[in-house]
């Protein structure tokens, strides 16, 4: 599997199918996924705590670092995908609304190459 082969819906059922052979879909309501997935983000940013800006550089030059990274993230995007399997929120859908809105908020032209 590849980001540019691999649909939404794909990693979807991927999750799914994981979850189930399992038997913990009794484990997976909404309070239990949005907690691991907290949990997840943080164990991802702790890969970053303590470094400046100017050292990011290091860890994408390390190997296992960057695998390590992977792994976290790969947490993460498996715990948001059980939470839209749980509450059938289309991921698609629920992004390009979500960054339709941001558009309008953070206009490009009044927002380009600056934060504020």
């Amino acid at each position: 599997m590849n980001d540019a082969q691999t649909t939404v819906a794909q990693l979807r059922q991927l999750v799914a199918c994981f979850v189930a052979e399992r038997d913990w879909e009794q484990f997976h309501d909404p309070k239990n996924i949005s907690m691991a997935l907290a949990v997840e983000a943080a164990e991802l940013m702790e890969h970053f705590q303590w470094l400046r800006s100017d050292q990011l550089g290091l860890l994408r030059d390390d190997p296992k670092e960057m695998e390590a990274i992977g792994e976290e993230l790969a947490d993460v995007l498996a715990f948001v995908l059980a939470f839209a399997n749980r509450m059938e929120i289309d991921l698609a859908a629920a992004l390009s609304r979500k960054m339709e809105r941001n558009a309008r908020k953070y206009p490009a032209q009044e927002y380009r190459g600056r934060f504020r």
